[in-house]
């Protein structure tokens, strides 16, 4: 067997008997010093530790080909029906959406933004709209409407199929021979003194525009109805209904048929709502404001593109310079939603982060007229993504976000506002870093061993330097 003395001799830490010690004041001084000075050192490094660090950089975007990106927005066009507002899609790889409506919602809003009802549901859409051949020479037989009898004669009769029209719209001089037709019939079937339940009636609104603008139309012809008792509510909003089906005198005709039926003839007594399933395909009710909310989201390709909103109808027509596409984005961001507590969380990662995902909301773009008729409000997005990921390599979120310019410009066609964006081929990725805690342990002994090492050679310096002061004093020799 090994000696104990032979094991005693690889013994690093060889002790000093106490009677060979001597305990000093500067001693003691310099071991509390460094003593806080280990501990002050520790808690710095058990912070580091604890901190989280990242690493960024900017790699080749590494989304696959094909990838759709989800566009989120809230728009309010105050001076937009939502009885013609249509959301259209393009990008440069040919895709073209008209009046995308499965994903978006409609909401009419007054001129503060506020909303006035319920969500708007347009009517149906028909493909094709029918209208008499031309030919005969018309014989107007619709009573002319002003500002000064309009609120008269509506209040006269039950109901009151009123055609706004524009002499110079296509549609309208479509329109006009089966409009004055019908009006023919209809006033031989409900001669308006004998039997005074119905009268059709029209509006030229460019003699008219106030009296148009305050009944909120923007495309030509609208046929409305309205219901006596029930064309101005509490709140000064008029609540009628819009005309969407065919416009041939057959079909005018027994739209109006269908409407007066209900009501009896003495005394006259209105039916509200028409219950007959023609009505309910062909009469919805019409905007009660000029303004419009729109909301929803919609996925596009990851390639330039296009968001357009304006007026369009394939069987109306506008007037550019009466159009005002002035909004307000009360939201817009791209990429799947992020709760805010999770950027909040995100914070501790990168500070900056999340502070560009949605630019423009809040921010309005109003035309107080002064830029002029046929403006069209672009804005220019450009987006890029970042991604954060763990340490172990899985994504932590993925978020999006852009900068934004925005102008106008002057319009030979209906303005529209446009929303151009496009996605950046480069993508910024920020990566948590992970902390050995090995590395962690080599520090804290590298802060104890330093730490008592410098201290131990201080005191040592110290003591000599006090000890040769001692013997200078006492005038010896050395």
């Amino acid at each position: 067997m090994v000696s104990t003395s032979k094991i005693k001799s690889v013994d690093f830490y060889r002790k000093i008997p106490r009677d060979l010690t001597e305990a000093t004041l500067s001693g003691a001084g310099l071991s509390i010093v460094a003593a806080l000075s280990m501990l002050f050192l520790f808690g710095m490094e058990l912070n580091n530790y604890l901190a989280v660090s990242t690493t960024t950089s900017i790699i080749v975007d590494r989304s696959s080909d094909g990838d759709f990106l989800r566009m989120d927005f809230n728009i309010s066009f105050p001076s937009l029906s939502c009885e013609f507002a249509s959301v259209d899609v393009s990008d440069v790889l040919g895709t073209n959406r008209l009046n995308v409506t499965k994903t978006i919602r409609k909401f009419s809003i007054d001129s503060n933004l506020r909303p006035t009802g319920s969500e708007f549901h347009s009517g149906e859409v028909l493909s094709h709209v029918n209208h008499d051949e031309a030919g005969e020479e018309v014989v107007e037989d619709s009573v002319s409407l002003t500002s000064r009898n309009f609120d008269t004669l509506l209040h006269q009769y039950p109901i009151s199929v009123v055609n706004f029209y524009a002499p110079w719209c296509y549609w309208c001089n479509l329109l006009k021979p089966s409009w004055e037709k019908a009006a023919k019939q209809i006033k031989e079937r409900y001669d308006p003194e004998m039997d005074g339940r119905v009268i059709l009636a029209k509006v030229d609104c460019t003699q008219e525009a106030d009296l148009c603008r305050k009944n909120h139309i923007q495309g030509y012809p609208s046929i409305r109805i309205f219901r006596q008792g029930s064309d101005l509510r509490d709140n000064a909003h008029h609540d009628h209904e819009s005309y969407y089906g065919d416009r041939d005198t057959e079909s005018l005709v027994k739209m109006v048929i269908g409407l007066v039926e209900p009501i009896h003839l003495e005394p006259h007594k209105l039916a509200l709502e028409d219950k007959s399933d023609n009505a309910s395909k062909t009469l919805k009710k019409a905007p009660s404001t000029g303004g419009c909310r729109i909301e929803g989201y919609i996925r596009v390709k990851k390639v330039p593109g296009n968001l357009m909103v304006s007026a369009r109808s394939g069987s109306h027509s506008f007037d550019s310079t009466q159009m005002n596409m002035s909004h307000v984005v009360n939201h817009l961001s791209f990429g799947r939603k992020i709760l805010p507590q999770t950027f909040t969380d995100l914070k501790r990662l990168s500070p900056y982060l999340g502070q560009s995902h949605d630019r423009l909301n809040g921010r309005p773009f109003i035309n107080q007229r002064d830029l002029g008729p046929n403006v069209t409000i672009e804005h220019y997005l450009q987006i890029v993504k970042t991604e954060v990921l763990k340490s172990n390599g899985h994504a932590m979120v993925e978020e999006y976000e852009y900068t934004a310019h925005s102008s106008v410009a002057h319009s030979y066609y209906l303005p529209v506002a446009k929303f151009h964006f496009e996605l950046s081929p480069m993508q910024v990725l920020i990566t948590e870093n992970s902390r050995s805690f090995s590395h962690f342990i080599t520090n804290v002994c590298a802060i104890i061993g330093g730490v008592f090492t410098v201290a131990g050679i201080l005191d040592s310096i110290l003591h000599q330097t006090m000890t040769l002061m001692k013997k200078i004093e006492l005038g010896k020799n050395f």
